[in-house]
C-alpha cells in the first residue's frame, strides 16, 4: 500500500497532476485547485491509501507538481 498526501491549500491549479495521473487527480470546478480523489482532509492535508500499482503515475504527478505539494510513501 501507498499513502498519498497533498497539501491542497498551496495548490496553484496548474493541472500537472491530472495530466500525469487522471485516475487519482481532478481539478475542482469550485476553486480551480486539484483534488486528490478519495482523499480525506486532516489539518489542511489530504491523504488516501492506494495500491502499489499506482506508484509510477503518482511519481509522475509528484515530479511535475511545480509547488511540491504531493508526497507519498510505501506503508
Amino acid at each position: 500500500m501507498i499513502r498519498v498526501v497533498q497539501h491542497r491549500h498551496k495548490c496553484i491549479g496548474c493541472n500537472a497532476c491530472v495530466e500525469a495521473d487522471a485516475f487519482r487527480w481532478r481539478i475542482s470546478k469550485n476553486d480551480g485547485k486539484s483534488v486528490l480523489i478519495g482523499g480525506i482532509e486532516k489539518k489542511g492535508w489530504f491523504s488516501v491509501l492506494v495500491d502499489d500499482h499506482e506508484e509510477k503515475a503518482l511519481e509522475q504527478a509528484k515530479v511535475h507538481c511545480p509547488v511540491n505539494i504531493i508526497r507519498f510513501e510505501k506503508i
